[in-house]
């Protein structure tokens, strides 16, 4: 079982790699508008709150189910993110 301070480095590494996939995308298509790419990184943004602002709650059940669901959580919202990058035309 991760620690919470792992945790939290997982959820900044994730979405700090997802945010910087957006600009990399960004600077090859330069030529194209940037509308969906700033949606991307503001919801990347949002879940970074959301799933730190989680991680710092008492767990009302144990803390090894609490911290799994938000990994999971992670995981999932993370690959929507990517999946909306790789859909960027």
């Amino acid at each position: 079982m991760a620690n919470k301070r792992d945790l939290k480095k997982d959820i900044n590494y994730v979405l700090g790699d997802i945010i910087e996939a957006v600009y990399v995308w960004e600077y090859a298509n330069t030529d194209k508008d940037t509308k969906e790419s700033s949606a991307i990184i503001d919801e990347a943004i949002a879940t970074f709150d959301e799933l730190i602002a989680r991680v710092n709650e008492k767990p009302a059940d144990t803390a090894k189910a609490h911290f799994k669901a938000i990994t999971n959580e992670l995981e999932s919202k993370g690959n929507a993110l990517i999946e909306k990058i790789n859909k960027l035309s």
